[in-house]
């Protein structure tokens, strides 16, 4: 069933290897009723990594797919992989995303690739938040965490809830947004109950309040000037305003939480949801000769990145629909290759199972099976004389998503088909292997 896409949040969890990036995505799944079983890494049980390497190694070498509804809205989500050698795909999932949601360990800190991938969300223009991981560890710290993340992501790294403990007695977190404590008994679903904010907690919960405020009222000049004036801002103010600086880079929301244990996750789905922009919010894509807009009725374009091969359906391409609408059993265009594809099968990856759909709407995410040209890095577009005037110009080539160079031989500004000879001479000349520190997961 094709969704709106103001109720659709594109989200990629990323960050350093070991920060938790995969048991936090099993555990929103389970929260969200997506699964019925909280995965365990250690124990090779998670949905997302089901590869036997992934299991073995106990960490993600490609990054996964699985759509949930929360409040309504739909979520896709893409757990990615942290290690360095690997760090390709993460890059792919942010190029497709909205938002990111940066996952850091409580006792290191800020590390390398969370630098690295924090510099490409922020060209790319991606809201992020960050969610502060494995709180319950040993010398695990939210506060010299916080330290680091201003240190490393700039002063508007701000923190939206606090932890109530800390190391082993750590137990809850407190909203500083709505002045609410929640406390966690147990793993299971819906385990969050409120209390009272602690009378130990009190004066450190007041001071982040006040510190909060001051990055949300610096959003809109009127806010900052009636704050220092000393007036009262609204609830419903601060809520919008925090949207608005999120959306829009001005603000980075820090929440915390303990994945392993369930603590937190579903204060997390509803920052997802309530904070992080939908493709209509976040506007639309500007390539160089055209710019998509999240419209059902305008010509298709959606954007494949990423190819793997599936046990059961075989090739897979996963793909975001940038405008236009992806149907089952249609033809479309790849731009690189100037081939037809056939769209037979579509997928959507919801917990364990993988269900048929008939149609991806502008904004949403999935997979189609067993399209013969088509590999990641490829434009995928509805025939018509609006592509091929496209097609045709001549001139630099256009950008690619965000802003970004597409791959080579791709995109909605290609150049005009190759002759058949040049095309059969392209399938004869060996493909360069990968550079040294270049190195890809298998597809």
């Amino acid at each position: 069933m094709r969704v709106s896409a103001d109720r659709i949040r594109n989200v990629a969890l990323v960050g350093h290897r070991g920060a938790g990036k995969t048991s936090l995505a099993e555990a929103l799944l389970f929260e969200a009723g997506a699964v019925n079983r909280l995965g365990s890494v250690t124990e090779g049980s998670t949905v997302l990594d089901s590869d036997a390497d992934e299991q073995s190694r106990q960490m993600s070498i490609s990054a996964s797919l699985n759509s949930f509804a929360w409040n309504e809205r739909k979520i896709n989500l893409l757990d990615t992989p942290g290690e360095p050698s690997f760090v390709a795909d993460a890059l792919g999932a942010l190029r497709v995303c909205e938002s990111a949601v940066f996952v850091i360990n409580a006792v290191m800190g800020v590390e390398v690739t969370a630098n690295r991938l924090w510099a490409r969300a922020a060209e790319l223009d991606l809201a992020r938040m960050i969610f502060v991981n494995m709180l319950d560890r040993e010398r695990a710290d939210f506060y010299r965490t916080l330290d680091s993340l201003k240190a490393s992501f700039g002063a508007h790294a701000v923190a939206t809830e606090i932890p109530i403990g800390s190391e082993h007695e750590m137990k809850g977190v407190i909203d500083l947004v709505d002045m609410k404590a929640y406390v966690y008994e147990g793993a299971g679903r819906g385990n969050a109950t409120e209390v009272p904010i602690p009378d130990d907690e009190a004066d450190r919960a007041q001071e982040y309040r006040e510190k909060l405020m001051d990055e949300v009222c610096e959003v809109s000049d009127s806010l900052m000037e009636r704050y220092l004036e000393g007036d009262e801002i609204s609830h419903g103010e601060i809520v919008d305003a925090l949207k608005e600086g999120t959306n829009h880079g001005h603000i980075f929301p820090v929440v915390c939480g303990v994945s392993t244990r369930n603590v937190g996750t579903n204060r997390l789905l509803d920052a997802i949801v309530e904070d992080l922009p939908s493709p209509v919010k976040h506007g639309p894509l500007e390539l160089e000769a055209v710019t998509l807009e999240p419209n059902d009725d305008a010509e298709l374009f959606a954007y494949v990145f990423k190819t793997r091969a599936d046990p059961f359906a075989g090739r897979l391409n996963l793909f975001r629909v940038y405008q236009g609408v992806m149907h089952h059993d249609t033809h479309v265009l790849n731009t690189r290759a100037h081939a037809k594809e056939r769209i037979g099968q579509l997928l959507r990856f919801e917990g364990k199972e993988t269900r048929h759909e008939e149609e991806f709407g502008p904004g949403d995410i999935g997979a189609v099976a067993k399209l013969k040209e088509t590999r990641a890095g490829d434009w995928l577009a509805a025939r018509g004389d609006g592509l091929r005037r496209r097609a045709g110009r001549q001139g630099r080539r256009g950008q690619g998503l965000h802003g970004a160079a597409p791959p080579a031989g791709g995109g909605p500004d290609a150049g005009p088909a190759p002759r058949r000879a040049d095309r059969r001479a392209d399938r004869c000349r060996p493909v360069a292997g990968p550079r040294r520190g270049d190195r890809r997961p298998a597809a």
